[in-house]
């Protein structure tokens, strides 16, 4: 999920290849994106080779930010608190989906270029999530028989080896959670995918006339206002008492899970209730958030390796 952070240091890893009736990526006609930062050349790399999907898309961006970031080897604490997590929860916008749903489906209702500069705006200052969340759903109204129609002919794009790694967690006995603050309507089919129940998904919902129309979304999701993930957090910990919990996402909404960042991050907010955030950069590097996580990663065959 998107973090409202200076969008001037992130960088930006996308596959060109929209697949119609298949959820996941192809092995082949990859694309990557390299952004560079101010101080240095701006310039772009195209890859067409038979590559795997994490290898062509990330291993360019992954080799650059090596010296950047201090935490990409984890440490023996960060991977005991991996392997001996009761519950993960992921972030599914540029993480366990390659795309972020918003701007998809506003590109798809003809108001993409809209939407993305109103983005652009948010991200230079600080913007509560539910201002930003409204001001965008405003420019497009999505209705649901567009809704529907989007999730027909678009179907979600899987990012590389998560379906394996949410096997392999279920296998070891860790409970998988999806918290988003996208929508559930379009998370419901994800969620089906990877074999995750409806009642282990926090997001928000779209809401709807009687005659289909736009109406506004359900402010009473957690997940609707800046602070809201860990607070759905706190409550998925209280409810089953987890004694440790792990957090994967991109973006700085996801690091408000963090207990030892959230308020730091987001003062005023409830302290987050992960013990741990992994930083997932598999599909876009935000460097403010990627410097703080406890482990950063660009696929997530690391962390299933890291089980093994």
């Amino acid at each position: 999920m998107e973090g409202l952070v200076n969008s001037s240091r992130i960088t930006s890893i996308r596959t060109h290849f929209r697949q119609k009736k298949l959820a996941f990526v192809p092995t082949s006609t990859v694309q990557f994106t390299k952004s560079l930062y101010r101080n240095r050349n701006v310039g772009m790399e195209h890859h067409h080779k038979s590559l795997s999907p994490i290898a062509a898309s990330i291993q360019p961006v992954e080799a650059s930010s090596s010296s950047r970031f201090g935490n990409m080897l984890p440490s023996k604490e960060v991977l005991d608190l991996w392997r001996n997590a009761d519950a993960v929860c992921f972030d599914v916008d540029s993480t366990v989906c390659l795309d972020e749903g918003i701007d998809e489906l506003a590109e798809f209702c003809g108001a993409g270029k809209a939407v993305a500069e109103w983005t652009s705006r948010a991200m230079s200052g600080s913007v509560p999530f539910e201002e930003a969340l409204a001001a965008r759903l405003s420019l497009f109204n999505p209705s649901l028989s567009q809704v529907q129609d989007y999730l027909e002919k678009r179907p979600a794009r899987i990012s590389p080896g998560i379906a394996e790694l949410v096997k392999k967690l279920k296998a070891n006995g860790t409970t998988v959670y999806l918290v988003s603050g996208g929508f559930r309507q379009m998370i419901k089919p994800v969620a089906s995918i990877l074999g995750i129940p409806p009642e282990n998904v926090f997001a928000n919902q779209l809401l709807f006339g009687s005659n289909g129309e736009f109406v506004g979304f359900d402010e009473n999701e957690p997940t609707s206002r800046s602070g809201g993930k860990a607070t759905a957090v706190q409550r998925i910990r209280k409810a089953h008492n987890y004694k440790e919990l792990v957090m994967i996402g991109d973006g700085a909404t996801d690091l408000e899970f963090s207990i030892q960042y959230s308020f730091s991050l987001f003062p005023g907010t409830s302290t987050g209730g992960a013990d741990l955030f992994i930083c997932y950069a598999g599909v876009q590097l935000r460097e403010a958030v990627a410097a703080k996580a406890d482990w950063l990663v660009f696929n997530f065959e690391e962390l299933i390796s890291s089980l093994e």
